[in-house]
Formats: C-alpha cells, sequence, structure tokens
C-alpha cells in the first residue's frame, strides 16, 4: 500500500525516508487508499475531502498514534489519538479535524504473537479431569432438574424448568464446542467421544458442525468465507423473497434458526451438516461426518421411542420446550458476539483480511450469572484468535492480553443478575444491520430503507 501526503499542493507520494515534524503543522497524515463515498450509516473510518457540494472519500489506515502535531508545555511531544478526520480547505491549505472514533479497521500495530506472548502459560494447559468435571457437573443438574420437574409437574414449575433446562442444555454444547476445537483435552479420541454424547443428547451432528465452526473460526470477519451469521452482499440480499427476510430479520425467528443452518447452511450457501458429500466437507472427512449423523439419528429414534413409551406432551415439556431454549441461546450468543456493537464493525474482503483482523472483529459479552453457567463463553475474543486455550483461563488469558490489545478490545457492557440488556442490543442490530456492499475489501453494515 502506497503512502501519501496532504499538502496544500494537493495528494503527493511520500518519501520512503522522511523527517518527523517536531512543532507546527504536520507534513504527513496515515497511509491513505481511495475508496467510494460510504452511506452514512457506514462513514466509520475515513477522509472527506472538499468544499462546498463537491467531496471524496479517502479511506484511512489510521496508526494508534498520529505523527507530532506540536509540543506540549513540559516540552515533550503532544500525541493525538487517531480516528476518523475530516480535511477541510480553509483557503490557506487544508486541515485534519478530529471528527470522532478511530478506525476500526486499520491494521493493529501487533501480531499475534505478541497476543500469544502476553498470555500466561498455564492458560494453555488442558486439565482432561477438570474438563470432566464440569460434563459430570452439568449432566447432574440436567437429570436433577428434569426428575425435580416430573415430580411437581404444575405450571408454576414448568416455564422455571423451561428457562433453566434450555440453559443447562446451551452448557452442555459449549462443552462439546470445547471438544471439538480440542480444548478439552489433548486426547483427540476423548475429545470425539464426549463431543459425541454431549452434541447428540441435543441433536447437534458433532463432526458436521465441528468441521463447519472451524471454517467460522478460520474465516472469522470474511464477507464471504465466514461461516456463522456472515453478512448478505446487497445483491444476494435484495434477491431473498419477503418471506426469507421476515424469517431472518423479523425477532423471535432467527433466533430459532439453527436447525434450519444445519439442514440447509445460510442464504447463497450450499450443502448440509448431515451430508457427507457436502461442499462443506473435504473426501476423508466424510467418514467423521457419516459417524456424527448416525450418532444424531440414534439420538433421534430414542426420542421417538419417548414419545410413544410416555406420551408426546410429557417429552414435549421435559425436552421439546427446552430444546427451543437452547436453540434461542445458541442464535443470540453467536450473533452478538459478531454483531451489535455501538459503532459499526468492519468486515473485509480480499487482501484487507487477515485473522488477526478478522479475529478482533469479534465481541465480549457480559452475561451475568450466567457466565459461569455457560463456561465463560462470552470471553469471545481470545477465544475466537486462540481457540486451543481452556474456557476455564479465557477470563485469566483475556486480562493478561488487554494491554497488548489495546483499543482494539471492546470492554463489555456490565450486566446485572441476568443479560436482559443485550435483548435491545440484539432488537436494534436485526433492525439495523442487513446487507453489506457487493465490492470493497473493507464494508460496513448498511440498512434497507424498505425494511424500516
Amino acid at each position: 500500500m502506497s503512502s501519501w501526503v496532504l499538502s496544500e499542493c494537493g495528494i503527493k507520494p511520500l518519501p520512503s525516508n522522511y523527517a518527523r515534524p517536531r512543532t507546527g503543522c504536520p507534513t504527513s497524515f496515515p497511509s491513505v487508499r481511495f475508496g467510494a463515498l460510504r452511506p452514512r450509516e457506514a462513514r466509520v473510518a475515513g477522509i472527506y475531502v472538499g468544499s462546498g457540494s463537491r467531496k471524496w472519500a479517502l479511506n484511512v489506515s489510521a496508526p494508534v498514534r498520529l505523527p507530532s502535531l506540536g509540543e506540549d508545555e513540559e516540552g515533550g511531544e503532544e500525541r493525538v489519538e487517531a480516528g476518523v478526520y475530516r480535511v477541510e480547505d480553509k483557503g490557506d491549505g487544508v486541515a485534519a479535524v478530529l471528527e470522532s472514533g478511530w478506525d476500526l479497521s486499520a491494521p493493529p500495530p501487533f501480531k499475534l504473537a505478541d497476543i500469544k506472548a502476553a498470555i500466561p502459560k498455564h492458560c494453555w494447559v488442558k486439565d482432561p479431569w477438570r474438563s470432566m468435571s464440569y460434563v459430570v457437573r452439568d449432566v447432574l443438574v440436567v437429570f436433577g432438574m428434569a426428575a425435580v420437574a416430573a415430580f411437581f409437574n404444575n405450571w408454576f414449575v414448568w416455564p422455571l424448568y423451561w428457562v433453566a433446562q434450555g440453559t443447562m442444555f446451551w452448557a452442555l454444547f459449549v462443552l462439546g464446542h470445547d471438544c471439538g476445537h480440542g480444548s478439552f483435552s489433548n486426547n483427540s479420541k476423548l475429545n470425539s467421544m464426549v463431543g459425541h454424547l454431549l452434541h447428540s443428547s441435543i441433536l447437534v451432528p458433532y463432526h458436521g458442525w465441528r468441521i463447519s465452526h472451524r471454517t467460522h473460526h478460520q474465516n472469522h470477519g470474511h464477507v464471504e468465507k465466514d461461516e456463522s451469521w456472515h453478512p448478505l452482499p446487497e445483491k444476494i440480499f435484495k434477491s431473498l423473497d419477503s418471506v426469507t427476510k421476515l424469517l431472518r430479520f423479523t425477532l423471535p425467528f432467527p433466533m430459532l434458526a439453527y436447525p434450519v443452518y444445519l439442514w440447509g447452511r445460510s442464504p447463497g450457501k450450499t450443502g448440509s451438516h448431515f451430508d457427507p458429500n457436502s461442499d462443506l466437507f473435504v473426501p476423508n472427512e466424510r467418514k467423521d461426518v457419516l459417524t456424527s449423523t448416525a450418532c444424531w439419528l440414534a439420538m433421534a429414534a430414542v426420542l421417538a421411542y419417548l414419545s410413544f413409551s410416555m406420551g408426546p406432551v410429557p417429552l414435549l415439556k421435559l425436552y421439546g420446550v427446552p430444546y427451543l431454549v437452547f436453540v434461542a441461546w445458541l442464535d443470540l450468543v453467536t450473533y452478538l458476539h459478531h454483531h451489535g456493537h455501538e459503532e459499526k464493525m468492519p468486515w473485509y474482503r480480499g487482501q484487507e483480511w487477515s485473522y488477526l483482523r478478522g479475529g478482533l472483529t469479534t465481541l465480549d459479552r457480559d452475561y451475568g450469572w450466567i457466565n459461569n453457567i455457560h463456561h465463560d463463553i462470552g470471553t469471545h475474543v481470545i477465544h475466537h484468535l486462540f481457540p486451543q486455550i481452556p474456557h476455564y483461563h479465557l477470563i485469566e488469558a483475556t486480562e493478561a492480553a488487554k494491554p497488548v490489545l489495546g483499543k482494539y478490545y471492546r470492554e463489555p457492557k456490565k450486566s446485572g443478575p441476568f443479560p436482559f440488556h443485550l435483548l435491545n442490543v440484539l432488537r436494534k442490530s436485526m433492525k439495523e444491520d442487513h446487507f453489506v456492499s457487493d465490492s470493497g475489501d473493507i464494508v460496513y453494515y448498511q440498512t434497507d430503507q424498505l425494511s424500516k
């Protein structure tokens, strides 16, 4: 990428070696990329140039610190935070004005290795006994709550049971998810066995989902290649029929999308997590997919038997409704870890994307009392960058990495005992975050005005 100088003479290439100014007006600005003027809601990072009715847009990759803009009273260099700058023609040259915020899409001044080095070594250690203790705890709670609800069997207990049991199903999923990442233990056979038991019990095909979730982590933040709740390009969005748009962007339907995703993926993509010949998988993964599909079918057969033996209504109350609550948890958490920040987050294509930059667009969330129940999955940034870290070390690893991440880490809003504040975040994001431009290597969500 070329660097440029903004001066009274216009825009010209920046010499490879230049003196850093100590006082007065700066002679250099952040490296500049020309780009199209974005819609108002997408103007997160850029320089807008011109006077009167004539304007041009420059996309800015701002450094963490700008060059010196003078000296402070003590003789040291005065520093100005990098951010979004409006360049105005004042008649006697150009002036850069800090408008608001900072360039969220700017390449970070650190590397993945710098973050890794800041994390204590013991955070990488996987303790299979500790991991299994969480499995035992959660399974005992699941069966214990089912026994209590069946014993009392009244309509005061059932709603409480559904919410609590659905949350525990979600906790089981997170432990199976750790098995899929290999953060459960270093023993792949143990990971596979526990992962199949946990995921099959809640109707998730372990290997099919594990592989597609690996694709999600390897391509996080990439418009086309990401796998979970990735943005729709404008062309695909506008090709959707009204029913599909309703189901995707109108609550509560998106929070029940997970089973549909398992069967047919997202709009614009084909394949099934149950089909070994799907383009989700490579040939040497087909045996694994067949195994997990067979386990899923075995669980479906168990549920069918229970429906006949105990009746469909008791099974619906004991298992069916908690399953729907679990699905809502999964969709909610997955969506909010990649959407809904106060400032629109960038999505990438082409050479602008990298594993690190994509991972830095993920968000941590605070779930109050639920944090411990669902194994601190809310500490999502470090998990996305280093999915091999066990869940019980994620909080410590995040705290250790914060000094390196700096502004690239966005502190989550603190929750009360229950994360009701996230429902408004979800509602707002669903209303505003509809599609991204079909072109451009750094893009932001835009809103379909007709659907407002």
